[in-house]
């Protein structure tokens, strides 16, 4: 399994295939999910790059933490596991 990378403060008219070509020049890429507001549709402004192993994802937060695109400044660093929210998933009833 792959190393997960966050990326946050990135421009909201960036493209997966944007930063798939960007990240891809740090080493292999697996996958890249830019996450949309589930209402308007509209980019939410982070995303996460899967890289293929450690050595890569290292190799991308050394070049991209702080790099700026789109006038952006943006933090790329190791995600973390979601953190449970309690709850059943349905809201308040």
């Amino acid at each position: 399994m792959g190393t997960r990378l966050y990326v946050g403060n990135l421009p909201y008219t960036a493209s997966e295939d944007e930063i798939r070509r960007l990240f891809e020049q740090a080493g292999n890429v697996d996958s890249v999910y830019l996450p949309t507001d589930r209402q308007t549709g509209q980019p939410r402004g982070f995303g996460f790059v899967e890289m293929t192993n450690s050595s890569d994802a290292e190799n991308a937060i050394r070049m991209y933490d702080g790099y700026t695109i789109g006038g952006r400044q943006i933090r790329v660093n190791q995600a973390r596991e979601r953190e449970d929210r309690g709850g059943y998933g349905g809201g308040r009833r």
